[in-house]
């Protein structure tokens, strides 16, 4: 595959030296941005802006830093991908020691982890046993249809706010719990648009993706269903806090409009587009924090 240039990479590569790019692209920085939103609304759904900064700050470093960028690098270092992934456009050649990297990352994450309030510590240990199991044989739940949609809805949907809530040392409550889980049932909804356009690397490697079992159709189909069912969640967390549901509706708007959109189109698409589909629904994510945060703020 042709590989492109990249002006920032070059950027980037002249400040960081050109050995330790590959290290830092397979963290893939670009979805720090998208975990940092997600992690933070928790913490803003806990305590509005009486931040503890000092928590914050450390939080952010374990989960968002070497936890999630630990997580990414370690399944970089088994698929050795040569296609654009998730967040990263034609990536670099695995480094040599991407794994010796993400292992050290992600044991540094579980162990700082237990700096802070149980509740985080928690969220941070399941997280790094789950980065093991989806990325690492002889497990390797990522190659395993429904135990690959399974984890990223735990770890990226319901566990990521549980974390930034719980930095703070604030009981969890009845209603945020919901939150938590509708999140979860979002993250099942945008997981197969950041599979669909990997269908044939997958394929070639024996993955046996929940898509890939599936179909595009079918697995657009579900996804519309769990986004479907995550805003019931918010809808009920919003009646239950006397909150404005019609933040929720606002939510769902740009999802279906998404959906209805691709599945109709799915068939002639193609990688590229459904690549462009991902980085939409990612849009959608940041609309429903948002809405969230204005419906449910503390």
């Amino acid at each position: 595959m042709t590989k492109h240039t990249f002006t920032a990479r070059k950027i980037f590569g002249a400040i960081f030296g050109q050995s330790a790019m590959p290290y830092l692209l397979h963290l893939r920085p670009l979805e720090w941005p998208i975990m940092s939103a997600h992690f933070l609304l928790g913490t803003f759904l806990a305590v509005g802006f009486e931040i503890p900064w000092r928590e914050v700050i450390l939080g952010w470093f374990i989960f968002v830093i070497l936890m999630n960028g630990g997580t990414l690098a370690i399944n970089s270092a088994f698929d050795k991908d040569d296609g654009d992934i998730g967040y990263l456009k034609s990536p670099p050649r695995t480094p040599k020691y991407l794994l010796h990297v993400s292992t050290a990352m992600l044991v540094t994450a579980f162990l700082l982890g237990y700096l802070l309030p149980p509740v985080f510590a928690l969220a941070t240990a399941v997280c790094v046993l789950m980065s093991v199991l989806y990325s690492v044989p002889p497990a390797r739940l990522k190659a395993r249809a429904g135990w690959d949609l399974l984890i990223n809805m735990l770890g990226y949907g319901l566990l990521t706010p549980i974390a930034g809530w719980g930095l703070t040392g604030q009981p969890l409550t009845p209603w945020f719990w919901k939150i938590c889980i509708g999140f979860g049932f979002l993250f099942g909804a945008i997981y197969p648009a950041t599979q669909i356009y990997q269908i044939e690397e997958d394929a070639a490697r024996g993955d046996k993706t929940m898509v890939i079992k599936l179909g595009v159709v079918k697995s657009l189909g579900l996804a519309w269903l769990l986004a479907l069912v995550a805003h019931a969640m918010f809808f009920w967390a919003a009646v239950n806090q006397n909150a404005s549901e019609r933040w929720v509706y606002l939510s769902f708007l740009p999802w279906n409009a998404g959906f209805a959109g691709w599945i109709g189109g799915s068939r002639s698409a193609t990688q590229d587009q459904h690549e462009k589909m991902m980085y939409w629904f990612l849009a959608c994510w940041a609309v429903t924090d948002i809405a969230i945060l204005c419906s449910l703020w503390p």
